[in-house]
């Protein structure tokens, strides 16, 4: 890992001039230069470079960005090896980060487990294939199992001796250290010294990385003894995270990314018949409940899964529960039933790859609608049961970040359910703003845990106690609660206004935008210009309509969450070209006016001046066009003759509201004009 002081040095240093004249000539033009595209055919050059800026922009592809960005695309470079690219370049020592004492000790005890855990892989390979007794018991077992040699070998399948000294005797034999072989869990060693093998007796399943590396073992027991574990796991370790491993994702990670697809099952053995039967996109959460590490995993490599289920309905309504968790991931969540009794392992050796597909292909269907289905059969007419349905539907359906995909499961849900839409509407709206009251509290106490000295953080200020200060929310754009934007308001797109809020996370995320202060202590922390907008929208939930404005949006709340603090840069060599051809353009299109602000002297007020009382009117403004855009929407609606005459006063009601929250916008977007 290069250490943060080098990458910056590297950034700092790469001048996007000497790098795009490495492979390609570009001729001047003014202050910039301008050749023809080297990432899609063209015969005028539209492919400009700015020194001054240290940025590329092709107006013809609209591709965009850093000197690290370009070497990424042009030389089809993942982003470590395109700044040791250009380290190599300028002459920069790429070295590792510097490490304590202890931090050396740590990685040097992980490299040491990586490598006792591949000669582990290994002595176990070679005893399912070398010796009598594993060819007789382990490999007679697979091969009942219907699992191809190609297929052991692909996995890594092994055999661990029933001597339970044979795999620690052997890798002390061999040099390794038996302090590596107990952390790893290959090695128990009792109080009286006595040494001896986990897995003895068991039949091996690798568990890899997703970077190919062994990082623990399965071991399924060959003995019909209920007294002992079927099966036994590595525990935890620096190298094994359960919960951000998933078995079979090296395998699968290729396939995944080809089909933009991801199948998950529960078990070793359902993942590698899967996998045998041409369905190669599949991983296991290894009978472990579903967590969010494991989650991110699958999202760095598609945003589709589909969740296959046997016709285990006990385990079905266990899982559910946990599965919300991929919906708060923005994850396409399908489901497959198999018939009762077959499991994916079992189902997918008893059919063809072909019917095995189209099985799957025929059978899938949303998570909700099939949640919806399963935790109907319990109800019967039961009104209290169905209620509590209702309600766990709901809470999955407040999950889901995109508000047309929550209005079609809302509307969906109404008719399985057989309840009014605006009750589904107002349960769901209630959740999501809790979620985002929640948010904003939570970022309160970060902000003031952070202006606390080390030696007081034990006392912490009641969020309820910095919430009510109003401060933060409210105070700049001197609004009452009371008139935001109604829950029935559709989020109108605002384009000009979305790309300026988006712009003032870019540019001015970090800045400081006011200051809170701590009603009991009175300690002063800071709320960032990134804090106040998220908790703005987050607070009337308003959802960007633009997608790559949206993506922005979400990935700067998401590091926020994390406290990550990013910057301009963060954007500016982000992989994905829509999201740093708009950095690129709005960090321009900044430094422009910047520049044009100076020219004009000393006494005019640049933006960087002005932001704290910019921000508050963006925000207004974006919220008044909704109001408005909203109103006439509504008004449209009072043509339609045919309207019931309870459905026209309820209109009528609607606009009175979006008329007097229109009237208070417009004069909290006044006093900050006139300030």
């Amino acid at each position: 890992m290069i250490d943060s002081a080098t990458v910056q040095r590297i950034i700092e240093t790469a001048q996007i001039l000497d790098v795009v004249q490495d492979f390609m000539t570009i001729k001047r033009r003014g202050v910039n230069y301008i050749g023809c595209c080297p990432f899609h055919n063209e015969k005028t050059p539209s492919f400009s470079v700015s020194p001054a800026k240290n940025i590329f922009k092709c107006f013809g592809c609209g591709v965009s960005g850093t000197p690290v960005s370009f070497v990424m695309k042009h030389e089809n470079m993942t982003y470590p090896e395109a700044l040791k690219f250009l380290a190599k370049k300028y002459g920069i020592n790429v070295q590792e980060k510097e490490l304590t004492e202890q931090e050396k000790s740590q990685h040097e005890d992980s490299e040491s487990m990586k490598i006792v855990n591949s000669f582990a892989q290994s002595f176990f390979s070679n005893c399912l294939k070398n010796t009598e007794e594993g060819r007789s018991i382990a490999l007679s077992y697979f091969k009942q199992r219907g699992f191809r040699p190609d297929t052991i070998d692909k996995f890594q399948l092994g055999y661990s001796p029933v001597n339970r000294q044979a795999l620690t005797n052997e890798a002390i034999k061999k040099g390794y250290q038996e302090k590596f072989l107990v952390k790893t869990g290959l090695t128990i060693v009792k109080e009286d010294g006595y040494k001896f093998d986990r897995f003895a007796g068991r039949v091996m399943f690798p568990i890899h990385s997703i970077a190919g590396n062994v990082v623990a073992f399965g071991g399924r027991i060959m003995k019909t003894d209920k007294k002992i574990a079927k099966y036994v796991n590595s525990p935890e370790s620096e190298v094994y995270h359960k919960s951000n491993v998933l078995y079979g994702i090296y395998q699968a990670k290729n396939a995944i990314v080809r089909k933009d697809k991801c199948y998950l099952v529960e078990g070793y053995c359902d993942v590698i018949s899967m996998n045998q039967s041409g369905v190669e996109n599949t991983v296991a959460s290894s009978g472990t409940s579903l967590t969010p590490g494991q989650i991110s995993v699958i999202k760095r490599f598609t945003n589709n899964l589909t969740v296959i289920y046997d016709g285990d309905w006990a385990g079905i309504k266990a899982s559910l529960r946990g599965i919300d968790l991929i919906l708060e991931q923005e994850i396409n969540v399908k489901v497959v039933l198999l018939p009762e009794p077959e499991d994916p392992d079992s189902f997918a050796l008893s059919h063809t790859p072909q019917e095995l597909q189209d099985y799957i292909d025929q059978h899938e269907e949303d998570f909700i609608r099939f949640k919806t289905r399963i935790l109907l059969k319990d109800c019967n007419d039961d009104p209290m049961k169905r209620a509590e349905v209702v309600t766990n539907i709901v809470g999955s359906i407040s999950k889901i970040s995109n508000a047309v995909t929550r209005s079609v499961y809302i509307k969906e849900c109404s008719k399985l359910l057989d309840v009014k839409e605006d009750a589904l509407y107002a349960e769901t709206g209630r959740l999501i703003k809790k979620q985002h009251e929640e948010f904003i509290k939570n970022k309160f106490r970060q902000g003031v845990e952070t202006a606390k000295s080390n030696n007081d953080k034990n006392n912490e200020v009641s969020p309820d106690q910095l919430f009510a200060d109003e401060q933060f929310a409210m105070q700049n754009s001197q609004i009452d609660k009371s008139k935001s934007v109604p829950a029935f308001v559709e989020n109108v797109f605002a384009e000009i206004e979305e790309r300026e809020i988006i712009n003032y996370l870019i540019n001015f995320g970090n800045l400081e935008f006011e200051s809170v202060t701590d009603v009991n202590t009175g300690e002063v922390s800071s709320v960032s210009v990134a804090t106040f907008i998220i908790a703005e929208l987050l607070n009337e939930e308003l959802e960007l309509k633009n997608l790559v404005f949206k993506q922005i949006f979400e990935d700067y709340k998401q590091n926020l969450m994390n406290n990550v603090q990013i910057d301009a840069s963060y954007f500016l060599n982000n992989q994905d070209d829509k999201i740093r051809n708009i950095a690129t353009e709005l960090t321009i299109q900044k430094d422009a006016l910047s520049n044009i602000w100076s020219r004009r002297g000393s006494s005019c007020e640049t933006p960087e001046m002005t932001y704290k009382k910019d921000i508050p009117k963006t925000i207004l403004t974006y919220k008044l066009k909704i109001i408005n855009m909203a109103e006439k929407q509504t008004l449209e609606q009072l043509k339609d003759k045919n309207l019931a005459v309870d459905k026209q006063m309820e209109i009528l009601d609607q606009i009175k509201q979006l008329n007097e929250i229109r009237k208070t916008l417009a004069q909290g977007l006044d006093r900050i004009i006139m300030a």
